[in-house]
Order: C-alpha cells, then structure tokens, then sequence
C-alpha cells in the first residue's frame, strides 16, 4: 500500500493542505510532504495523530471497501485486513508489528485484531490514544503494557482493558513472539 499517496488523497479529499493538516496533527508541513513522498514514514502513533486530525480512523485508511452484496460473517486468515505497517514501513519497531484486522470495521460497532508482536516490536516511542474501549487476551509470548502511569507485564491467560482515551504502549520484552486477541469498542483504532 502506497501510504504517503493514500495520506495524501484522504487529506485532498477532505479540502486539507499539507499546512492544514500539519496545524491540526502537531508536525510541520515539511513532514506532511516527506510521509506523502514516502520519503519518511511515521510511526503507528504519529499515523493514528495524522488521522485524527482528518479525522479518520487507522481501519477507515487501510480498508478497502467490501463490495459485497451479501452480507459476510465469516473469515479466513487470508481475509483479515493489516492495519499495521508490517510490510510498509512506518517507522523502525513498528515496522515489525502486525495488526490484523477482522472484517470491515467501519460496518460495525466492535473492531477485533490478532496482534502479533515480534521481540524487541513496539507500537513506537509515542503513547497511543483515541476514543473508545479496549480489551485483549495474550494468547502466547509476553508484553509490557503502558497504560496511563502504570506498567504491566502481561503473560498467556492475562488480559488488559482499559479507555483507550487513555494514553498506552505495547512492547514486546522477550525473545520470543507475542500473540494478542484484543477488540475496540467504537472500532476507533
């Protein structure tokens, strides 16, 4: 996915000049151009701080719209819609991130990813917020997790939930990979 060409036809779309959208995120409008270049790539909390101020949500911007004409429940692994930048390159820990999306979120009030954090991975060095709930399950591996003040490390069976409003991290600390079920209430994410 050509993410700069993507930024920059979303914030076309919504009448935005590069000047506008660097305002309203925080950053310069030089960075704008670099990461619509693809000549930068932000991290998974500067994008999340990109698209806020469109406003558009990360599942709104990585989806593709289904043209199903019947309605569909069901999923194969090969269907879910990566939401990260495993393979796109937004910045260097996130790069290694994968967060893989069930379905179209955007039709539903609920969002649920399979996360899988390779070791030393992390969602950057920015805490990550938007609205809504979030809650997970670790199925294998360990992850520190950033929520607000607190810290935790969190192992198969333990599970975390929380405001997402809330600024949070999640960081794999071991040498082996880290497998999450979590799920976003609106899908916000």
């Amino acid at each position: 996915m050509d993410i700069g060409g993507r930024l920059r036809e979303v914030r076309e779309s919504r009448g935005m000049s590069q000047r506008d959208l660097a305002a309203r995120a925080g950053l310069t409008s030089s960075a704008i151009s670099l990461i619509e270049q693809n000549k930068s790539s932000p991290s998974v909390a500067s994008l999340k701080r990109l698209l806020d101020a469109i406003p558009m949500n990360m599942s709104e911007f990585f989806t593709v719209v289904e043209r199903e004409e019947r309605q569909k429940y069901f999923y194969s692994p090969d269907e879910y819609i990566e939401l990260s930048p495993q393979d796109i390159g937004l910045g260097e820990s996130a790069a290694r991130v994968s967060l893989r999306q069930l379905g179209n979120a955007s039709r539903h009030s609920l969002q649920v990813l399979h996360e899988t954090y390779p070791p030393g991975a992390d969602t950057g060095p920015e805490l990550l917020k938007h609205d809504g709930e979030e809650a997970g399950i670790i199925v294998s591996g360990i992850i520190e997790v950033t929520v607000g003040d607190q810290v935790r490390v969190l192992n198969p069976g333990d599970g975390y939930l929380f405001s997402s409003q809330l600024p949070h991290r999640f960081r794999n600390i071991n040498d082996a990979p880290c497998v999450v079920i979590s799920a976003c209430t609106p899908p916000t994410f």
